[in-house]
């Protein structure tokens, strides 16, 4: 499950570029402004990034380990990116915060949160 800022235009392309290379629908997903997403954040520990928030096998992911767990989970050549690991925790979280705190203003901001097409709707959490 991938909870996502939904009325981010870059969290928005990232959501349709995952599902658009994961056909077999092993990532879901629930805007964190949803009732679902709202609901899954609840009982973790406080704050969370406002981007994404990977929940994987019992687990939360947040930042860049997000980012590269999420492309090890697509097929070839994403998973390729897992590489990244090896840089420090806290030079690659520094890289994702930049681009996450720049983001509304390097990419824009929707008004409201995306509405999934017919298509995509099984893959969200909130329907």
């Amino acid at each position: 499950m991938l909870l996502f800022d939904g009325v981010c235009t870059l969290c928005n392309g990232v959501v349709h570029f995952v599902i658009d290379r994961d056909p077999s629908g092993r990532f879901q997903f629930a805007a964190l402004q949803s009732d679902a997403g709202r609901r899954l954040l609840s009982g973790l520990p406080q704050p969370l990034p406002d981007s994404f928030v990977l929940f994987e096998n019992g687990r939360v992911f947040t930042r860049s380990a997000a980012a590269l767990r999420i492309a090890r989970g697509l097929p070839f050549p994403w998973p390729v990116a897992w590489a990244l690991i090896i840089v420090p925790r806290p030079v690659r979280d520094w890289a994702y915060d930049v681009v996450a705190r720049h983001r509304y203003r390097w990419f824009g901001r929707r008004d409201t949160c995306m509405v999934p097409t017919l298509e995509q709707r099984a893959r969200f959490l909130d329907r």
